[in-house]
């Protein structure tokens, strides 16, 4: 496993749960940039980044749009 907080990876889930990395190891920009390309109706059913110590820095569901990270609501 690559540890290097600094790389991030693009893993997009089908509706059976299964997934695939769409890309992995690319800096921020291009992780998030993916990420929106695919974070719609379509093959996935949920998308994640997720950087180098394989923690989820972003998650998009199908229906249910960005889970995460949690908007702040502006009062």
């Amino acid at each position: 496993m690559n540890e290097n907080p600094e790389e991030y990876s693009v893993c997009g889930f089908f509706p059976d749960g299964t997934y695939r990395y769409i890309v992995r190891w690319v800096d921020v920009e291009t992780a998030v940039r993916i990420a929106k390309l695919f974070a719609q109706p379509g093959p996935y059913t949920r998308i994640i980044i997720t950087d180098g110590g394989d923690c989820t820095c972003f998650e998009w569901i199908e229906g249910k749009g960005v889970t995460f990270p949690p908007q702040v609501l502006s009062k």
